[in-house]
């Protein structure tokens, strides 16, 4: 080593260089593990979805309550008139009794 303090500035320079290399060396590892872990992503992501589908379920919620009438109140003007729905259920009572009439 010379006398001037060349040599002790270029050894704290590399030592210094060392200690930078290991900390980047010690991140890209934790980084390769943490790929490397299957079961700990799928968790994540099931974590995720679950996130996801939380929050379409409420905003779905949000939705029908902002369109539901509010309890109480009728409904009127229905697309399907009342005597339409018991016609139907008269025609399939007689067509249930034919069939059984007819396996008999």
């Amino acid at each position: 080593m010379t006398g001037n303090g060349r040599a002790s500035g270029d050894t704290e320079a590399l030592r210094e260089e060392i200690r930078r290399t290991r900390i980047e060396l010690s991140e890209t590892m934790e980084a390769l593990a943490a790929k490397a872990d299957v079961k700990k992503r799928l968790r994540s992501s099931a974590e995720q979805a679950k996130g996801r589908m939380r929050e379409q379920a409420t905003v779905a919620a949000a939705r029908v309550r902002g369109r539901a009438r509010p309890r109480g109140e009728r409904v009127h003007g229905s697309s399907v008139p009342f005597t339409a729905l018991a016609a139907g259920a008269v025609a399939a009572v007689v067509v249930l009794m034919i069939v059984r009439g007819r396996r008999r």
